[in-house]
């Protein structure tokens, strides 16, 4: 018998030990990757663009497996893990998929995309709601940050398709998803601003995100579906310009943390720091755009390559995690903190 169990660990590869103790978190590395190829497709990168969309969806169809998997066989870890604010990364991730998928023409797949991610959306929120308190780390954000995907990728579904009802749809979505940027900004620990291991960038890109969901919902107004009257526009284009001014705020004052309090260590959470980074280039080349504020072009070019850089710099970390001999067990190390979910 002890041969047998020691046959069968020896047989288990590197690779699939480190995948089952993946946590959550990891769907941001999706998130970031997908981002960067929207970003990298504003900026007219287009070979880039589908490189990095690629390493996205490869990634997402491996956690897509995953999810499936927990939910099928360890039921009990899949409702642990649903209640932590991280699982809703695999909306996050799906919705930003769905929006390249659609500047690509593919709008049958983003409208699957979009469907997948708004029967999660309800499901994954209310369970990670409940279970809010004080003092939380940035992933706290991302119940903004799943709702706004589903604001940008209807908005720009919306326009693709000329659907109004899709539009208004994405817009209380909009504003639904500003109401739990502000409940969950009373539940942030601010503390992570200096000691986060990485999701704490969060607080800014759900900003991010929901100034690139304003600016989508202006661009889907046309003569053809009249979506929203002057007055209505008017207030839309303020918002989504204030938001990026709070959100460049937050980038600046994130960063300067980061100079202040290094933590250069490596951790799966700092896929959630290039997604903001990410996220708020793409929300300034989109906000340039639509808002007609040509020279915020360039600051968004700069935003991009810092992201891309910041992606890279992530990957190698990954990667040397990866291939590091494995330390051996210590006390009380399968005790897991609720932050890294």
């Amino acid at each position: 018998m002890p041969a047998t169990t020691t046959a069968a660990t020896t047989s288990t590869s590197p690779l699939h030990t480190w995948w089952s103790q993946r946590p959550p978190t990891a769907g941001a590395a999706v998130m970031a990757t997908g981002i960067l190829s929207v970003a990298l497709h504003q900026t007219g990168h287009e070979t880039l663009s589908r490189i990095t969309l690629t390493l996205a969806c490869a990634t997402w169809l491996a956690l897509a497996g995953d999810f499936l998997t927990r939910l099928l066989r360890d039921r009990d870890r899949w409702l642990k893990e649903a209640a932590t604010p991280a699982a809703l990364t695999a909306i996050a991730a799906t919705t930003v998929l769905g929006t390249r998928f659609t500047t690509l023409g593919w709008q049958p797949l983003a409208k699957a995309l979009l469907a997948l991610a708004a029967l999660l959306w309800p499901v994954l929120l209310v369970q990670v709601v409940r279970h809010w308190h004080p003092r939380m780390p940035g992933a706290v954000f991302l119940g903004c940050v799943a709702t706004q995907g589903l604001a940008v990728l209807g908005a720009t579904l919306a326009a693709s398709e000329a659907t109004a009802w899709l539009a208004h749809t994405a817009l209380a979505l909009f504003w639904l998803g500003l109401l739990l940027y502000v409940i969950a900004l009373t539940r942030f620990d601010l503390r992570q601003v200096a000691h986060g291991p990485g999701d704490h960038w969060v607080a800014g890109g759900a900003l991010a995100i929901s100034a690139l969901a304003g600016s989508k919902l202006i661009a889907a107004d046309s003569a053809r579906l009249y979506l929203w009257n002057d007055d209505a526009d008017s207030a839309l284009r303020t918002v989504t310009v204030a938001l990026l001014v709070l959100d460049l705020a937050w980038y600046a004052a994130l960063l300067i943390a980061e100079i202040a309090w290094p933590r250069p260590r490596y951790d799966v959470r700092r896929w959630a720091t290039v997604f903001p980074m990410g996220m708020t280039a793409a929300a300034t080349l989109s906000v340039a755009a639509t808002v007609d504020v040509p020279w915020l072009k360039t600051p968004g070019d700069v935003l991009l390559w810092i992201a891309v850089a910041a992606w890279l710099a992530v990957t190698a970390a990954a990667l040397r995690a990866y291939t590091a001999p494995a330390p051996g067990p210590t006390p009380g190390s399968d005790i897991r903190s609720t932050t890294q979910r």
